[in-house]
């Protein structure tokens, strides 16, 4: 038997839902009095009400004080326009820090630049200065557009949060600076203008890669005069996805010098390592780095925050903590009545709604002006409630949200007090950006991480120095993935044939790649150059997110009306049928997903219950790439396939987790092929360990479960972006096996992180297993919140044991990254 814990896109990313009761609605007074306009409290004062009440104080497990920094002026470079200068200081800047000028020097000598300074840095002054004096220096010439720049942003909210900051600072300098988003929500009518006559356009790669790109011919007189570009964010291109936009970069670059430009780079990061390498692997040209932050820092107050165990037992009879969910709406509730303007950041969607509707109910019990002044924000609203949420964000009208990272990235929301995290992020570069969201006017901010019951989140809450004395990840991506070449390739050939010249752009696995494409009958070589063949559109052979094909369209039976979408590689798991969905506090349950139309058709329900999808995993070796002994294990590095199929769901009590009952589904298995790690061990060695056969599948699948939970510290991904099996007896090494692979077509680079890092990775897991309180495991240590077995069987102590006599043949040299 298969021992299986799925990625996303593969599995469901959401765990069981369980809201606790609590002893209390709000630890505040009710008679609590709301902050006054302008008058920031000490977060340290903060944080001292919110731990106050029965057994709050033990749940802060560590304090962080991040003391002020001053900050460190300079002079704007003299090439930048005088009138550009007036502007900024009527916006309040009278000079710019040092990073800021140093960005804009280089820019202006046509360097690409990232500028990697903290959060609320001033990192979009540093580059808008230099671009908005170009555009000027433009708008002068007599003949033609003028010159023109390109903003790139991972989000539309950041895009749009942008426009409107460049909109209040251009104000008094005309017509010179034509700003427009570009996107798909910019409405059809206004598309003609914005390729006609906008100078800055702000667009995201995904409207890049299928729209601006493809129709490069509209686009020539903005691509011919484009002097810049801009990427924002730029450490949140990492991965497959980060892989992606970096062919969609050089095949930027290859359309630009068709048209006679070569556009400088200038990228913004408030959390990256190493960033002049990571960036110029993102957009394949050299660039600077700028990393001494000019800019002061108020107080910040950053506590580790662990929900309490409760009496009730979850699967296998183990004991349960609080959810983050539950005790982050406690939290934001409490922050509610002081008056503190908040975001609690949660990784699901369903989570951000959840954690909504529980504070709106309990501040109705406080205050009935309260509630309406807590709302969710997620990806998958229409594009008219996002704007409406930002602008009451902006406006002061609300005073918390529920956010996913959809509003993570580099929105301005001035005046927030306080950030909670509602569990891990996944990387420590995360952590900081979410929590740099508070205390972005220079005063001080308070941060809190709330642990979620599981291995990684159990770690760090009592291992602060993994989060605090620890460099942010390093960027991973691998644009020369065949799974993410071959595309684009297809996708360069489209919109120019491709030549000899042009393979070196792409890489040198260009080189590999395009006999096997003019097999496929995808390119056809003719004199000089390769063409696309197809009638279709190049660009559609694959979506740069890693969705898997077109978004499902959530839409209510009875009214036809649209509520949202869902990504095609979630569907399996969210919207099936008997699904309970959630959208902006009102359930709904799925009564059929049409797969074949991308439609999941929902009717408003109001179930006592939260859905969880059950699948099935089968995994085998295509090609081990590399082999090492450990003792007598043995860690292994190859392709592997993955079978997957989503067969049933549970059904749990909202309030206990109780499972209700089990319903089972009709669904296609579906097929991956990616990267994985994995290590084996031998009869004698189960045998020193003390591993007897009935207790093996439960320690190989608690190691499984533990490992990947721990993994996110060693590679940049998420526990979401991997999956894993556990099988006594695999058919391809015959030996009992562990299997921890990429959730990625043709992978992403975690697992090879994970192979090269073996040692520190499972001594971490080992550890973890070992330093939890439980007695047979929970959680916080081996079950995993999407387990596709119900987390049976598991073996806490033989796990222990297993890792130990694994962990003893351990090389002293282990094998060096590539």
């Amino acid at each position: 038997m298969a021992f299986n814990h799925l990625p996303a896109g593969v599995h469901d990313a959401l765990s069981p839902l369980s809201v606790r009761p609590v002893t209390h609605s709000v630890s505040m007074a009710h008679n609590q009095i709301p902050r006054q306009a302008g008058i920031h409290p000490s977060p340290r004062a903060v944080l001292g009400r919110l731990s106050t009440g029965a057994g709050r104080g033990t749940r802060i497990t560590h304090t962080e004080h991040l003391p002020p920094r001053p900050g460190t002026h300079a002079q704007w470079p003299s090439a930048i326009r005088p009138e550009v200068i007036d502007a900024i200081r009527a916006a309040g800047i009278e000079r710019p820090w040092a990073h800021q000028a140093r960005t804009a020097e280089h820019a202006l000598r046509g360097e690409s630049v990232v500028v990697a300074t903290g959060t609320a840095s001033g990192k979009s002054l540093a580059y808008l200065a230099p671009v908005l004096s170009t555009l000027l220096d433009g708008a002068e010439e007599p003949s033609g557009r003028g010159t023109t720049a390109l903003y790139l942003s991972p989000t539309k909210a950041l895009a749009a949060d942008q426009r409107r900051a460049v909109a209040a600072l251009t104000a008094p300098l005309g017509t010179g600076v034509r700003a427009a988003v570009y996107d798909g929500d910019t409405p059809v009518e206004e598309r003609e203008w914005v390729r006609q006559y906008a100078n800055y356009v702000l667009t995201n790669p995904d409207m890049l890669h299928r729209g601006i790109l493809p129709g490069h011919p509209r686009w020539s007189s903005f691509l011919r005069a484009l002097r810049y570009v801009v990427i924002d964010e730029c450490h949140t291109y990492r991965g497959v996805f980060g892989s992606h936009v970096a062919q969609v970069l050089r095949r930027l670059r290859r359309v630009c010098a068709r048209y006679g430009s070569s556009p400088v780079f200038l990228l913004a990061s408030a959390t990256a390592s190493d960033p002049a390498i990571a960036a110029g692997r993102l957009t394949g040209v050299p660039v600077v780095e700028i990393t001494e932050d000019g800019s002061p820092r108020g107080e910040v107050v950053f506590a580790l925050w662990e929900p309490p165990l409760t009496e009730l037992h979850g699967e296998q009879g183990a004991p349960v903590r609080r959810t983050a969910t539950a005790e982050s709406a406690d939290l934001l509730t409490d922050l509610a009545v002081q008056g503190i303007r908040t975001v609690t950041f949660v990784r699901s969607r369903r989570g951000a709604e959840l954690i909504a509707l529980i504070a709106q109910e309990r501040l109705a019990e406080v205050d009935r002006s309260l509630p309406g002044r807590i709302a969710a924000y997620r990806g998958g609203y229409l594009p008219e409630e996002r704007r409406a949420l930002e602008r009451a964000l902006h406006s002061g009208e609300l005073l918390g949200l529920a956010a996913t990272t959809a509003l993570e990235l580099g929105m301005d929301i001035a005046g927030l007090d306080a950030v909670v995290v509602a569990g891990y992020p996944g990387t420590r570069a995360s952590l900081w950006q979410q929590a740099g969201r508070a205390g972005r006017t220079g005063e001080g901010a308070l941060a809190i991480l709330v642990a979620r019951d599981d291995p990684l989140d159990t770690y760090l809450v009592h291992h602060p120095d993994a989060l605090f004395r620890q460099p942010v990840e390093s960027t991973v991506l691998d644009p020369d993935n065949p799974y993410v070449l071959a595309p684009h390739l297809c996708a360069a050939a489209a919109e120019l044939p491709l030549t000899e010249p042009d393979l070196e752009l792409f890489g040198p696995a260009t080189t590999e790649l395009m006999p096997q494409l003019e097999q496929r009958k995808l390119l056809r070589r003719r004199a000089t150059a390769w063409h696309w063949t197809r009638r279709e559109r190049a660009a559609d052979l694959t979506d740069i997110r890693g969705a898997g094909g077109s978004p499902v369209q959530v839409v209510e039976a009875a009214t036809g009306r649209l509520l949202g979408t869902v990504d095609a590689a979630a569907a399996h798991t969210t919207v099936h049928e008997g699904a309970v969905h959630l959208h902006q506090g009102r359930s709904y349950l799925v009564r059929q997903l049409d797969l074949d139309d991308s439609v999941a058709l929902v009717e408003e329900a109001s179930p006592p219950y939260s859905t969880t999808a059950r699948d099935t995993t089968a995994i085998s070796i295509l090609e081990t790439t590399t082999e090492i002994p450990w003792g007598d294990a043995r860690l292994c590095f190859g392709s592997v396939e993955v079978t997957n199929q989503v067969v049933s769901f549970l059904r749990r009590k909202l309030i206990t987790g109780e499972v209700l009952g089990e319903s089972k589904l009709d669904l296609p298995p579906r097929t991956l092929r990616t990267r994985a790690v994995w290590w084996t061990v031998t009869e004698d060695q189960l045998e020193e360990a003390r591993v007897h056969p009935q207790a093996l599948g439960g320690a190989l699948h608690a190691a499984e479960h533990a490992s990947i939970g721990i993994l996110p510290l060693f590679a940049t991904c998420d526990r979401w972006d991997i999956g894993g099996v556990s099988i006594p007896l695999h058919p391809d090494t015959l030996l009992p096996t562990v299997f921890v692979y990429d959730g990625h077509p043709g992978g992403a680079g975690f697992a090879e992180r994970a192979f090269h890092t073996a040692a520190r990775w499972l001594a971490a897991t080992r550890e973890a297993i070992a330093a939890c309180e439980c007695e047979a495991g929970c959680p916080s240590c081996i079950q995993s919140p999407k387990c596709g077995n119900g987390n049976d069987p598991l073996d806490k102590k033989a796990a222990i044991r297993l890792l130990t006599t694994l962990l003893a043949g351990a090389p002293e040299h282990p094998p060096a990254a590539e």
